[in-house]
């Protein structure tokens, strides 16, 4: 092999680790803590209260008391957001994606 095809074999390799560095970071960024803001519905039953997100199908919850029904949709709301970035993975195997944020005003 030349000294350019070494040259541009090393110039490679040094892409793919930035590549791959950079893709780490983002992959670190994106399971990173965020703010989300969505709307808690709650309603008072005979049993207690019972909530649900409108924004997010699924997270539904109940309690005794309001301060119960809230933390229990908080913890559900964490839940169905971790299960969907695990199917997500899933989904998208092992090959590279595009992953990035996305702001709505709503």
């Amino acid at each position: 092999m030349t000294s350019a095809g070494r040259d541009a074999r090393a110039a490679r390799r040094g892409v793919w680790s930035i590549a791959l560095l950079a893709a780490s970071w983002f992959a670190e960024a994106y399971h990173s803590v965020m703010d989300l803001q969505f709307t808690a519905v709650f309603r008072q039953v005979p049993e207690g209260y019972i909530g649900f997100v409108e924004e997010l199908p699924g997270a539904n919850t109940q309690g005794a008391t309001l301060e119960e029904a809230r933390t229990n949709l908080q913890e559900a709301v964490a839940m169905i957001l971790d299960a969907n970035r695990k199917l997500a993975q899933q989904a998208t195997g092992k090959g590279p994606v595009i992953r990035e944020t996305l702001k709505v005003s709503a």
